[in-house]
């Protein structure tokens, strides 16, 4: 570490003004940009994309040969600066995996992790050396688009999440030549956007912000994090990218992260829009002042910072430490040393057997079983099957948000997938047309009705006023019904969806989500039992758009929702709770819990709690065991339940196990009435569940 600190503070040492502001500069690259900008060193990183919804689509900009050409430019300046190439890497790079909420369906880690270090090690072969992932904002407004690519509602599962992120991009080193320095963003509350509506403002207590948002970055930073971007939005009045609370105070003083802050996309420049800076001179001043470090996109920096130092809006000091922290994360990145990458690394390293097969790994575990009525799933005694709806040919369709160098050709379509793993003697017939359905639907055995979300329905700025299908579905699956065969509904979408009406007309709902590349061979393989569903939902499932925001860990408010009576909170025209709450999943077995032991009624320093859990069902199944807690009185008000810890195991039919989770003081600590962060003693509940609305109940003091 030493070492690096002497290489930056020597480097420093022989910068001019305009070189340092060059590192703090971010444009982007659409095609090959003016070579003489990069020999002049007046870029510290380039971001690979074609414009600012590059989530909405596929460019294949990215190459190790277009990477080499631009480093030979930077390497060509006067000090021969590096640049850090970044790239919107969210859920694979030619490999597309399942979308990150997917991910968190799966509640394991371990699964993260791989995903991620496949995708670094695909990314990195291609030039790229830097990702804008994971992304951490809590959402609670399925109508955000945005939700699709985060771990859900729930923070402690965001935190485990983040961790595992940011060790598959990263690894132990990363200045390996496969691994990526990971971004976590968006820091901090851009999921709480006002109606959902991307780019919006937010209102966060301080109390919601410490207990809610901020865990997850928080918990990125202490895994070893390189970057963190700033949000958008204008949260509490002050837009993040220049609140110096946050992004110094917070990041740097309380959690000690000494790597650099880049702003997301255009962001500095856009406090002006915002409203507390009169130009750009003014925004970079404020955003450089505040803590952020690199200037995505906006030029702010490049063409005012050299005017604010000579006017004293800024200090050469706030420069140089912008700088410090840039190069640090390039000397970390081994990009100093190693500044070009191999051409020949894309033919072995990209869409390999092995990521091709933890691909359909991957989209096994996430997809979530909602509902399986006299054991309709799987698909064992049935010979004709009729598979339609818009999804029946999908190929890219199955991508989901942000897979920018994603290609359909390397997709097997979903009809060329079902009839490679149905069995012998099984008939399947599709339609993708209303009408050929209903017709064919006469003659089949059961229907698989392929419904939901395109990805352009889903991602940045894609936000919904209504969660209900899109247009016209919801009428093909009544229709359907109304034949009278047995209905297997698979949903695919990026975000939960307001299905509640679909999920009574069908007999059987898998929740697919975006299932990426190999979603289709994935699907068929539960479908057909040559493998179980063990997915857990992420976030709560609305019954209606006018649940939203809806999540579990919800206070209790002086007329609790499950208390009798008619002055409770309520809706007066749907249930209060949800069509499935989190955690919730079904496979092709069933478990019970029993034996509920905690180590001791009191609390201290650690307790563990333990249940049996036992496979009553005829298959080999996995359950995801949940542990709860509930702080019953607290100096602020406390949610009725909060997640604390998960396993997944997988046992045999008849088989039992003991799953055990130790409790610590730092669980239970919270940020109280003064505004400090710890546990208050008292009582509290606790609970070994399926999901977050049941289990064994038990109870300690602190």
């Amino acid at each position: 570490m030493n070492h690096i600190e002497d290489r930056i503070n020597h480097l420093l040492g022989q910068m001019t003004l305009e070189e340092k502001i060059g590192q703090l500069n971010q444009p982007m690259i659409h095609g090959l940009p003016g070579l003489d900008l990069l020999r002049q060193g007046q870029a510290g990183s380039i971001i690979n994309a074609f414009g600012a919804l590059s989530g909405q689509g596929f460019d294949h900009l990215s190459s190790a040969e277009q990477c080499n050409a631009l480093q030979k430019a930077a390497l060509e300046s006067r000090l021969g600066i590096p640049l850090l190439f970044g790239r919107d890497i969210i859920h694979g790079q030619r490999t597309v995996f399942p979308i990150p909420l997917a991910q968190a369906a799966s509640f394991n880690p371990t699964l993260i992790e791989t995903v991620n270090r496949i995708a670094a090690r695909e990314a990195s072969a291609v030039g790229i050396r830097w990702t804008f992932a994971p992304m951490l904002d809590i959402a609670r407004d399925a109508r955000w688009g945005r939700i699709a690519e985060g771990y859900g509602e729930d923070p402690y599962l965001t935190s485990r999440m983040a961790e595992a992120a940011v060790r598959g991009f990263q690894g132990d080193d990363v200045s390996q030549p496969d691994r990526l320095v990971a971004c976590a963003k968006h820091y901090v509350g851009y999921g709480a956007a006002e109606g959902g509506r991307d780019y919006e403002q937010a209102e966060i207590s301080e109390p919601t912000l410490r207990d809610v948002y901020l865990p997850p970055f928080r918990a990125a930073v202490a895994a070893g994090v390189g970057t963190v971007m700033s949000a958008f939005l204008d949260l509490n009045g002050i837009p993040v990218t220049a609140n110096r609370r946050l992004l110094t105070d917070v990041l740097r003083g309380e959690w000690g992260f000494d790597g650099f802050v880049v702003s997301d996309w255009e962001s500095v420049g856009e406090l002006v829009q915002h409203g507390v800076a009169e130009d750009q001179a003014h925004a970079a001043a404020l955003a450089l002042r505040a803590g952020v470090d690199m200037d995505m996109v906006s030029g702010a920096y490049q063409t005012t910072l050299a005017e604010n130092l000579h006017q004293g809006r800024i200090t050469h000091a706030e420069i140089d430490e912008a700088v410090r922290r840039i190069l640090r994360i390039k000397f970390r990145a081994g990009i100093f040393e190693r500044p070009f990458t191999d051409p020949e690394r894309a033919q072995r390293d990209i869409l390999t057997h092995d990521a091709r097969a933890f691909a359909r790994q991957a989209a096994r575990e996430t997809m979530v079983l909602l509902k399986n009525e006299h054991h309709l799933l799987p698909l064992r005694d049935f010979r004709r099957i009729l598979v339609a709806g818009p999804f029946a040919h999908a190929t890219a369709e199955l991508f989901g948000t942000w897979t920018m160098d994603g290609r359909a050709e390397d997709v097997t379509p979903l009809d060329r997938a079902f009839q490679e793993v149905a069995p012998a003697g099984v008939e399947l017939w599709f339609a993708a047309a209303p009408d050929l359905a209903l017709s064919r639907a006469h003659y089949a055995d059961v229907v698989v009705l392929l419904v939901g979300e395109h990805p352009a329905r889903s991602g940045e700025n894609a936000n919904v006023s209504d969660l209900g299908l899109p247009p016209g579905q919801l009428e093909w699956i009544t229709a359907m019904a109304a034949i009278g065969k047995p209905i297997v509904l698979v949903v695919f979408a990026g975000r939960p969806l307001a299905i509640t009406r679909a999920v009574a007309q069908a007999q059987a709902v898998i929740y697919a989500w975006h299932p990426g590349i190999e979603g289709a061979a994935a699907l068929a393989e539960i479908l057909f039992g040559l493998a179980a569903p063990s997915g857990r939902l992420p976030v709560s499932m609305p019954r209606t758009t006018g649940q939203a925001p809806l999540y579990y860990n919800r206070k209790s408010s002086g007329r609790p929702l499950l208390d009798d009576g008619p002055f409770r909170t309520r809706y007066i025209d749907t249930p209060t709770a949800p069509l499935f709450p989190f955690g919730y999943g079904l496979t092709y077995t069933r478990f019970t819990y029993s034996d509920l032991r905690l180590s001791s009624s009191r609390m201290r320093d650690t307790l563990e709690v333990s249940a049996l859990i036992t496979n009553v069902g005829e298959w080999i199944g996995t359950e995801v065991v949940q542990l709860y807690v509930r702080d019953l009185v607290g100096s602020l008000t406390r949610p009725v339940r909060e997640l604390k810890g998960f396993q997944r195991i997988t046992l045999p039919p008849g088989a039992t196990q003991r799953v055990t989770f130790t409790l610590c003081e730092a669980d239970l600590a919270f940020t109280r009435a003064d505004g400090s962060w710890g546990t208050e003693a008292g009582r509290y509940k606790v609970w070994i569940a399926p999901h977050s609305e049941s289990g064994l109940e038990g109870e300690f003091e602190l």
